[in-house]
């Protein structure tokens, strides 16, 4: 037999030498993971000192490499002795902070069958051991101190034709070894027989290594030993962020990073950059915190230092307190333009037109100052509060005002002041204009010393001397009165052509105050000084007086009756014929009205326009209900309207409660043409009964006449005419400022319920056959249990050739933010007209009082409505909503809603308050799938799509960006429609808008729908 020595095989095959130059560098495996090394065999310099039990067991081998570095080998192949047991041993390794380690071995082995001779001693694996300790230590070697971590095996083994071929087989094993609860441990190889050659050995731990998220670090951690255990790790901002969430990290037992939690955001007057927050430029500034870029400073301010959170205004530039830092800043506005007076009747009106310079604001409004001069120019004191403003004085935003009881022989000089949110933060004094008036223009007064003649509890009687001016031809006079202790609230006035009066209706035991006023063909004078009288009490023992009055008053008016018979008498026949026919003329128009213009629903009362009655005052009287002026008590001036002033007072009637009530009133000196426009409106009003429309309580025309006989003038008589529409009062006003005062308190439920009365309001106008003509939120008032009412009937109204296109009223120019295209071009009013002002007004609900399409000015609205262009939903504004407005929006009228209709649907989501939770603005898309494309509801294709809306020229700029499907048309925005090449701003605007459409009702395809 031939005894090969094992050393003899390994060194004459020159395995390892080989081995060792050809494998030392090949790179460590370990992927994405940072490792901590504790140990690495091929990177240590000197001597490894490892130990071998025995001796003769395994064999260190350090080569140096083409590098001149050291490369430690341990081998034994000691395969034709049996019984082997060869140990080797590391030097004490520190295990840092790992809970666990990984050993990785390098290594060959070779093939026992390859090995001539071998009997059943040889292997082909090794045992891997370790043991912990807290410190290294010298004692003897002893194998049972050792725990097994596992039996190696290799995967590929070489053979004597491998040594031959220089080939060799590498094997890389990993083993884990843990929990180490010590501060280190030995590691120990056993050979029982094996040809080895163990190349290298690396130990190492893992880590999450320091790193950057959403603007937080994270330090390096050390994971658990329990791969389903992860290491929370809470992250530390980068300078100039702060926590928006809490930034956190969760460390894996692989050392990777794993569910991203919370994050910073950079502080005001940073933004993000490459991962860190960097200030923001001069000029630039960021008033809040978050991963938003710095802008650019607004207009007229600027930042002079680097990462300025608030842009400074420039100089006589401010910002109001209530301003976002975002706006720019503005200054005080110019003086107004344009100030006049003109004394009409019994008031001194002031206009004024606004100022060339707004200050960039649009809360302008104005103050009237008074100063009043005697003689001397030089000798001027403030007005003080004898003069009353209607509306006030200060806080006007209207460009008029009313002055009434400028006293007799005073110039008055009035300032008007034009102020803004920013006018109180500037020095400069204020630009007024001025103008100065005398109470004289007007004419001396031509009354003296009026006095009282006699009082009861309910009345006085008031004589006065005529001018002494045979030249001067008196018309008539012009009483005014009130009492002493409401002189600032309300007054009322009547009118005689002697030179006394009695005055009735007044209040037992009070004092009224007096002053009287002539009125020639140069128009009224200035009133007379004011006298003070009071009525008597119960007590009173003016009967006596009456009575001899009453007497006289009787016998005078039987025979002035005697006289009126006997002229009627003649006069009956001809006035009976006459009125016969005017009525039998009224009763045809009204039955061709009724057949050409609107057939009434069975049950349904049909509207009558008073325009068709021969006698505009038998509609007054056919429609409307007569009111004692004395159930009437007024209480307080509301406001100044097209005829006279609005007030608020209360309606006594008998065996009812006092009701609150609202009073228009015909200031004096009407003609009858005004006084027949003003009673037009309550005989429109009195026609309808719902309770979703302003109720008319009655009217005042009529008054108790004494006519008395020349040789009693000495009593006088009253021949004073008040003419008043009483409504119903509604305590939150018009709807459209007070949804602006109350911006964002309602819910959409209860928004919803006042669009719903609204529309009831006109579904009861539409039944009728009354068509409105001028639907707005300005014409809605609110009560104080939110019921709107539809209000403002009867006016006139003209188109007029000017380039704004606005409808004029005899109440002031309507613009066309709320007209339908139809009434514009062609004056086509209709109930499909009041379809489309709903839905402007539905827009205005929504947005709390807005103003339709902003500032854009009345031709750019009208042309691009034209173009397709619509009001897009205002934020927070349900989808269902926005769908009923677009269809009232519609430009063919007969494909508009009825208002029977919109009722029913505003009925159905009141009834499912569900359908009212999709926003417009939470539709970001819809599905990648939606279907059959031909189940669209208008288009098959893009090139449709452009052709419906007379875009055709843009297909090639649609396809060419990849705009191919109607689902991505439907995610385009403005910024998409002008990056396909369409510049024209016209162009824009429809396109938008068609977008807009297609969306809801792409939106209609997959959810359930609007259906009316």
């Amino acid at each position: 037999m031939l005894f090969i020595c094992p050393r003899t095989i390994l060194h004459n095959s020159t395995m390892m030498v080989f081995l060792v130059a050809q494998l030392h560098h090949t790179s460590w495996p370990g992927g994405s993971h940072v490792l901590l090394v504790l140990l690495d065999t091929t990177a240590v310099l000197g001597e490894l000192g490892w130990k071998t039990y025995p001796v003769n067991g395994w064999d260190a081998i350090t080569e140096m490499d083409e590098h001149n570095r050291p490369i430690h080998t341990f081998q034994v192949c000691h395969v034709m002795e049996p019984n082997q047991n060869n140990w080797l041993r590391s030097n004490w390794i520190s295990r840092e902070a790992a809970q666990k380690v990984y050993v990785e071995l390098r290594f060959t082995l070779r093939d026992c069958n390859s090995i001539p001779w071998v009997s059943g001693t040889c292997k082909e694996t090794f045992n891997l051991y370790y043991m912990e300790t807290d410190e290294a230590h010298g004692v003897k070697f002893k194998p049972g101190q050792y725990t097994k971590i596992d039996t190696i095996a290799a995967d590929e083994s070489f053979t004597q034709m491998d040594l031959g071929d220089r080939i060799l087989k590498l094997n890389t094993e990993v083993r884990e070894v843990g929990p180490i609860t010590k501060k280190g441990f030995y590691l120990a190889f056993q050979d029982i027989g094996a040809c080895i050659a163990l190349v290298s050995v690396r130990i190492y731990h893992k880590k999450c290594p320091f790193t950057f998220h959403n603007l937080a670090t994270f330090p390096d951690t050390i994971p658990r030993m329990d791969s389903s255990s992860l290491v929370e790790v809470r992250g530390t901002c980068v300078n100039n962020a702060e926590e928006r969430d809490t930034p956190k990290l969760y460390c894996g037992a692989d050392g990777d990073w794993l569910v991203p939690l919370g994050r910073c955001v950079c502080s005001v007057g940073y933004e993000e950059q490459d991962g860190t927050c960097v200030p923001c430029r001069i000029g630039f500034y960021k008033a809040f915190p978050g991963n938003i870029k710095c802008s650019k400073c607004p207009p007229n301010s600027f930042s002079h230092d680097e990462g300025s959170a608030l842009c400074q205004c420039e100089k006589n530039y401010f910002r109001a307190p209530k301003d976002l830092s975002t706006m720019a800043c503005t200054r005080p506005p110019s003086a107004p333009r344009n100030l006049v007076f003109n004394i009409n009747e019994t008031s001194l009106v002031l206009e004024w037109s606004p100022p060339v310079d707004t200050g960039g604001r649009r809360d302008l409004s104005y103050n009237v100052l008074c100063k009043k001069c005697g003689m001397d120019p030089q000798q001027c004191e403030p007005c003080g509060g004898e003069l009353r403003f209607v509306p006030r004085p200060v806080g006007l935003t209207s460009t008029s005002v009313t002055v009434l009881d400028l006293v007799a022989h005073t110039n008055y000089t009035f300032e008007v002041e034009s102020i803004n949110g920013v006018s109180q933060f500037s020095t400069l004094p204020r630009p007024v204009s001025s103008i100065t008036v005398s109470s004289d223009q007007g004419g001396p007064s031509l009354v003296g010393m009026v006095k009282k003649d006699w009082a009861s509890q309910n009345s006085i009687a008031l004589s006065w001397q005529e001018p002494d001016q045979p030249t001067v031809a008196v018309l008539d006079y012009e009483i005014k009165y009130y009492e002493k202790e409401h002189e600032q609230l309300s007054y009322s006035s009547t009118r005689s052509k002697a030179p006394s009066v009695i005055i009735t209706g007044l209040k037992p035991a009070t004092n009224y105050v007096f002053h009287v006023r002539a009125r020639t063909a140069a128009g009224y004078s200035s009133y007379s000084p004011k006298f003070q009288y009071e009525t008597g009490d119960e007590t009173s023992n003016m009967a006596s007086d009456q009575g001899q009055v009453l007497v006289i008053v009787t016998a005078a008016v039987g025979g002035f009756t005697l006289l009126v018979i006997l002229t009627l008498f003649f006069l009956i026949t001809g006035r009976c014929q006459w009125y016969i026919k005017a009525k039998m003329k009224s009763e045809e128009k009204r039955r061709t009205h009724n057949q050409n213009g609107h057939i009434p629903f069975p049950g349904i009362k049909t509207y009558v326009d008073p325009d068709t009655y021969e006698d505009p005052s038998q509609a007054v009287h056919e429609f409307t209900k007569e009111i004692d002026p004395s159930r009437i008590r007024i209480e307080r001036v509301i406001g100044a309207g097209e005829f006279g002033e609005v007030c608020s007072g209360r309606l006594r009637t008998p065996g009812k409660k006092e009701i609150p009530v609202a009073i228009k009133t015909l200031k004096g000196g009407y003609v009858e043409r005004q006084r027949r426009d003003f009673l037009r409106e309550a005989s429109i009003m009195g026609q309808f009964d719902h309770p979703n429309i302003i109720r008319l309580e009655g009217v005042v025309t009529k008054s108790k006449v004494i006519i008395c006989p020349p040789f009693l003038m000495a009593f006088s008589c009253f021949v004073g005419r008040p003419v008043m529409i009483v409504v119903e009062y509604m305590e939150n006003g018009s709807l459209d400022s007070f949804l602006r005062k109350h911006d964002g308190h309602f819910t959409v439920i209860q928004l919803v319920g006042m669009l719903r009365g609204i529309a009831s309001g006109m579904k009861y106008l539409s039944d009728m056959g009354y068509v409105h003509r001028d639907l707005a939120a300005r014409n809605i008032l609110v009560n104080s249990n939110l019921v709107c009412k539809v209000s403002d009937f009867g006016l006139s109204r003209v188109l007029e050739d000017d380039p704004e296109a606005a409808y004029t009223t005899t109440g002031g120019k309507i613009p066309i933010r709320w007209t339908s295209p139809e009434a514009i071009a062609y004056r086509k009013f209709s109930s499909a007209s009041d379809a489309w002002s709903y839905g402007i007004v539905m827009w205005e609900v929504m947005s709390y009082g807005e103003r339709p399409y902003w500032e854009m000015s009345n031709q750019d609205v009208i042309l691009s409505i034209e173009e397709g262009y619509r009001l897009p939903a205002p934020m927070g504004c349900p989808v269902a909503l926005h769908q009923l407005m677009l269809h009232c929006w519609q430009k063919e009228r007969n494909n508009r809603p009825k208002f029977a209709d919109i009722v029913s649907f505003l009925d159905k989501l009141i009834r499912n308050p569900s359908s009212l939770l999709t926003l417009v603005e939470d539709i970001q898309g819809f599905p990648e799938s939606p279907g059959d494309v031909s189940d669209y509801p208008m288009f098959i294709s893009v090139g449709d799509w452009l052709d419906s809306i007379k875009m055709s020229q843009y297909k090639n700029n649609f396809l060419a960006a990849g705009f191919t499907t109607l689902d991505s048309i439907s995610r385009m925005t403005i910024e998409d429609v002008r990056q396909v090449g369409v510049t024209l701003i016209g162009h824009q605007r429809r396109i938008v808008s068609s977008i807009q459409t297609l969306r809801l009702q792409l939106l209609q395809v997959h959810e359930e729908g609007f259906h009316v």
